[in-house]
């Protein structure tokens, strides 16, 4: 009898497998808008990609797998758009998925990537990944999606900015250098000590470098160093001024710069709830003499996490983790710091780009 009824559960349980309709494609045709990188939980596979319309204040989650039928990966850490197509990097999946930026279908796949952080477009046939634990870049063709070369840094890589025929990229992790890339040759020409750990780099309209370092944290190979933000020639890559923070205690990420390039922003975190009084996104003109003394948009009971500013007017996008288990929040702010919109998305929302 217990043989019989488990035979037929068996043979139930595979004609309802059987039976069960695949998820339906959603059909996507989307025009000017804004892409955000859900990371999801790192090694639960559950990252995702949401589209928000400003105009109609409007917002998509898990486009991909709606337009493709299979998931993402295991933490979506970036993106960067060229013409029509949209590179999502996946770091903990060591790949990048290429989409059509209207329909959002899978157009190709870049793999055997080490942990890809993320990817610069140097010209219409080459583009840089960088990486936090392979120390080279790697050099592709984004056209053919075929890798080409790689360029020897010695040390992991993060964010890449240009000017002139020279990439100049961060290096994080346990890093304290700023490498200067010749961009027509792709080799590694000279590097810059800053501050430790540098996250994030932009240029202004001076031909300025900017780059935020945060510090590290206790315990940290090497050291924890006061936390900076540095501001270097692009031409004679030489660092003028040293913009050091007023403890140990801030950790400040995802420097950006507005539409003008005449004034930067940044998130300002700290390492222990007692500091909670100057966390939020601050903001700083590109002539300022001074860091900041007060936030420009408080965090509050909000966990600020992400970070974008719109290239046409300077909106100010910036994602609430909340506890980094269930579904995040994206605030968006007019460039003078009103509330504009808000809406949910998916786990960890971090990262934003802008589609014309």
């Amino acid at each position: 009898m217990k043989q019989a009824l488990i035979t037929i559960i068996i043979i139930s349980t595979i004609i309802s497998c059987k039976n069960t309709p695949p998820e339906p494609i959603i059909e996507y045709q989307q025009s000017k808008g804004v892409f955000i990188c859900n990371e999801g939980n790192y090694t639960y596979g559950n990252a995702s990609l949401s589209f928000y319309e400003p105009e109609a204040r409007s917002i998509q989650n898990n486009v991909f797998y709606n337009a493709n039928n299979f998931p993402l990966g295991d933490v979506c850490m970036s993106a960067a758009i060229t013409d029509t197509l949209a590179f999502l990097v996946v770091n903990n999946s060591g790949k990048i998925f290429v989409i059509n930026t209207n329909t959002f279908k899978h157009i190709a796949t870049i793999s055997d990537l080490t942990s890809p952080r993320y990817i610069y477009f140097i010209s219409n046939t080459k583009a840089y990944i960088t990486d936090l634990y392979n120390t080279n870049i790697t050099v592709i063709n984004p056209q053919t999606f075929n890798k080409t070369g790689n360029i020897a840094i010695g040390n992991g890589t993060e964010q890449i900015t240009t000017f002139g025929t020279f990439a100049f990229v961060t290096g994080w992790s346990f890093n304290n250098k700023i490498y200067k890339i010749n961009i027509d040759t792709d080799i590694l020409t000279d590097s810059l000590t800053v501050t430790r750990q540098p996250n994030s780099i932009v240029i202004d309209r001076n031909n300025k470098l900017w780059v935020l370092s945060d510090g590290g944290f206790p315990g940290i190979p090497g050291g924890q160093d006061t936390a900076a933000l540095t501001k270097i020639d692009a031409e004679s890559f030489q660092i003028e001024k040293t913009f050091k923070f007023a403890s140990l205690e801030p950790s400040p990420t995802q420097l950006t710069i507005n539409a003008t390039k005449d004034t930067l922003f940044f998130i300002n975190s700290a390492w222990s709830e007692s500091a909670d009084s100057y966390k939020g996104i601050y903001r700083m003109p590109v002539n300022s003499d001074n860091l900041p003394e007060r936030s420009f948009i408080p965090q509050n009971e909000k966990l600020f996490y992400g970070l974008g500013i719109d290239p046409a007017n300077s909106d100010i996008y910036v994602s609430d983790a909340i506890d980094y288990i269930q579904k995040g929040i994206v605030y968006r702010y007019s460039s003078e710091g009103n509330i504009i919109d808000s809406f949910k998305t998916d786990i960890i929302p971090s990262y934003f780009v802008f589609k014309k």
